[in-house]
C-alpha cells in the first residue's frame, strides 16, 4: 500500500494536502498551502493567463510531483482561452507521487476534466487530445532533461520546482540548470520558488537575467528567469550575490552523487575569495529579506 511507503498527505494552509519525503526530509509545498503556491509562484509571475494567447503553448513541469502546478496553469490557461494548444512535458523521478496523489483525490478542489488530464498522465504518461500533447518522463531528470533538449522541445514557461538546494542539489547545478535554459524559447521564462545565491548565480551563468518574484507564505521572494530584461534586484539582493553563497552547486557529468555535488561546493567555498556570507548577513540584519 502506498500509504506503508510513508507518503501521508498533510493538510495546509489553504485547505490542500501535501506530502512529506521521508528521503529528503521536507514537504513537497509549504504549510502556506500548496494549492496557492502553485498559483502564486508560478501561475501568475509566469503570466499564464496573458500567455494563453499563444497557441500552441509549451510548458515544462520540472519535478512533476503531486501535479498543482500543472493542474493551475491548464485551469488558468483554459479559464483563460478554452481554444489555448498546449505542449507539455513534466519530469518526475518517483511516478509513485502522481499515483498517491490520485489515491487520494488531493486534486480534487480543481474541475473534473483537469483531473481526468492529470490521472491520465499518472497511469500512462502520455496524453494527446485535440488541445493537449503531453508527456510525462519518469527517471532523473538530469537525464530526461537531455532528452527533451535534444528533441528541440523549447518552453513558453518552464515550472522550476525541486527539494531544497541543500537537500537536491542535482537539479540545482550550473550543468543541469545550463540544459533547462536550453529548453527555453528567447521569450519564455522560469520560475522557481528559491532566492538562494547558489540558485541565482547558476542561473546567471545559465546566460538568464534574473529578478525577484512576491514572497508566498514566508518572507523570502522567488525567482523569476528569462533571455530578457527583467527588473533589476535591490541592493541587499545584488551584494548577496558577491558573496561565498553564491558559488553554485556543480555537476560536472550530470551523474554524482548529492554528497558530492555539496563537497565539491563546500571545497570550492572554502578557497573562495569572496566576502563570507555573514558578513553580508550582519550588514542587513536589520532589516534582512534573504
Amino acid at each position: 500500500m502506498i500509504q506503508n511507503q510513508g507518503l501521508i498527505p498533510q493538510l495546509t494552509a489553504d485547505g490542500s494536502f501535501t506530502f512529506f519525503s521521508s528521503e529528503f526530509g521536507e514537504l513537497f509545498h509549504s504549510h502556506f498551502g500548496a494549492k496557492q503556491e502553485a498559483e502564486q509562484k508560478f501561475v501568475v509571475p509566469l503570466q499564464l493567463r496573458k500567455k494563453a494567447e499563444i497557441s500552441p503553448l509549451f510548458l515544462l513541469d520540472i519535478c512533476y510531483g503531486l501535479g498543482y502546478n500543472t493542474a493551475a496553469a491548464l485551469t488558468a490557461i483554459w479559464d483563460a482561452n478554452p481554444n489555448c494548444k498546449i505542449e507539455w512535458i513534466g519530469l518526475e523521478f518517483d511516478q509513485r507521487i502522481p499515483q498517491a496523489t490520485l489515491e487520494f483525490n488531493l486534486l480534487n478542489d480543481y474541475p473534473d476534466y483537469i483531473q481526468e488530464i492529470l490521472k491520465e498522465l499518472a497511469q500512462n504518461h502520455y496524453l494527446k487530445t485535440e488541445l493537449f500533447n503531453a508527456h510525462l518522463m519518469i527517471a532523473d531528470a538530469r537525464n530526461t532533461i537531455q532528452t527533451v533538449y535534444n528533441s528541440g522541445f523549447k518552453a513558453d514557461a518552464i515550472f522550476l520546482d525541486p527539494f531544497s538546494p541543500p537537500h537536491c542539489p542535482q537539479l540545482w547545478t550550473v550543468e543541469f540548470l545550463t540544459l533547462v535554459a536550453q529548453c527555453l524559447k528567447p521569450q519564455g521564462q522560469l520560475a522557481t520558488y528559491s532566492c538562494a545565491a547558489a540558485v541565482r548565480s547558476a542561473l546567471l551563468e545559465a546566460g538568464l537575467n534574473i529578478a525577484s518574484t512576491s514572497p508566498v507564505g514566508r518572507r523570502t521572494p522567488g525567482t523569476i528567469a528569462s533571455f530578457e530584461g527583467l527588473p533589476s534586484l535591490c541592493l541587499q539582493e545584488q551584494e548577496h550575490l558577491q558573496t561565498r553563497a553564491a558559488i553554485p552547486y556543480r555537476d560536472p557529468s550530470l551523474s554524482d552523487t548529492a554528497e558530492v555535488i555539496i563537497l565539491r561546493r563546500q571545497a570550492e567555498q572554502d578557497s573562495s575569495p569572496l566576502e563570507p556570507t555573514s558578513h553580508w548577513k550582519k550588514r542587513w540584519r536589520s532589516e534582512s529579506i534573504l
